[in-house]
């Protein structure tokens, strides 16, 4: 983490300043004769006074939020790396590898920087296509999903730039856009592909030769992950609902938000994460009244963690965290 802090210091993030708005010529100034009431202030979110956890200080992490402006490391309660990339588009997926290099997609290009913030591989979506997940496979390949018409799932060696794989996915066309095709796709440790349709209401797995081995329908699955114990983590983000389902297709344990006590209810879901304790942290991205980005409950759904920070972040897309055992680069060993 030391050398995040200091490449922070070294590197700050800055931001442009915007240019003042020209005012409006007097003469175009309407004059104010609309009768229409005040807007009702909102209902505040009921959080209870107290968030269970300690905050920012719960869990190192890598905070990955959609609209966020930056990816941002968050250690020791305190934000000590920002990464703005200088452009635009949703952040939407991101890996902090083993050797401090940051892979993240975000939805116009997919690339990989160094805590120095140096580019170290980039691979920009062309017009008209999207790339909304990622995933290192060892220190120098990276798989990626290009939505468009049709879909392609890549892997790309970043050292010699060779494409490795490079794959059409049967994908219904007439089902939503390219934005909305893919937001998870996960390679696993048995080498086969993990893939969330979103639009298609289905979790589909292929072998190293696309052919489909394993099929689950579900509502708007918006993420995916294969866990350690052979079941797939599944988030229903229609029906903001977590589900844990065996290869037999069984639902084994799930969670919505009536399971939770009702000031610590998310109101919705856009991934999740297994952590090694067998504790699952919810990333949740909107709400009225500003609700936590991030629940962590027990197998048995007690809270014993929430964050609720919308000075540092916008809503939660994903998070990484860092003290979690194992390599992330390597398939199987980061179920996030």
């Amino acid at each position: 983490m030391s050398r995040f802090a200091a490449a922070e210091a070294a590197h700050p993030t800055v931001f442009p300043t915007p240019a003042p708005k020209k005012p409006a010529p007097a003469s175009a100034a309407k004059p104010a004769t609309s009768t229409k009431p005040a807007a009702p202030t909102p209902t505040p979110y009921p959080a209870p006074a107290v968030l269970p956890g300690r905050g920012l200080a719960e869990h190192p992490m890598l905070y990955v939020g959609e609209w966020c402006r930056t990816l941002s490391v968050v250690n020791e309660g305190k934000v000590i790396w920002t990464y703005s990339a200088n452009t635009k588009g949703e952040w939407e997926d991101a890996w902090m590898l083993s050797n401090g290099n940051v892979l993240y997609a975000r939805l116009l290009h997919v690339a990989m920087v160094t805590p120095e913030k140096e580019t170290v591989w980039r691979h920009d979506a062309p017009r008209g296509s999207e790339i909304a997940t990622c995933q290192p496979i060892g220190l120098d390949k990276v798989m990626f999903v290009l939505n468009g018409k049709p879909p392609k799932l890549f892997v790309v060696n970043i050292k010699t730039g060779k494409t490795e794989v490079e794959h059409e996915i049967p994908y219904d066309l007439t089902k939503g856009s390219p934005h909305t095709q893919f937001r998870r796709a996960r390679y696993t440790a048995q080498g086969t592909y993990l893939l969330a349709f979103t639009m298609m209401d289905q979790v589909v797995e292929y072998d190293k030769n696309f052919k489909e081995i394993w099929k689950y329908q579900v509502s708007s699955p918006c993420a995916v992950v294969r866990l350690k114990n052979g079941n797939t983590l599944i988030v229903n983000e229609r029906d903001v609902t977590i589900l844990e389902v065996n290869p037999a297709k069984e639902i084994v344990w799930q969670l919505t938000p009536a399971d939770l006590p009702e000031d610590c209810r998310f109101k919705y879901a856009k991934s999740c994460t297994r952590l090694a304790n067998g504790n699952t942290i919810v990333c949740t991205q909107v709400g009225r009244g500003n609700p936590p980005q991030l629940v962590e409950v027990t197998k048995d759904k007690k809270v014993v963690w929430m964050l609720r920070d919308w000075v540092n972040f916008s809503g939660s897309t994903a998070v990484q965290v860092l003290d979690d055992p194992g390599f992330p680069e390597v398939p199987g060993q980061s179920e996030h």
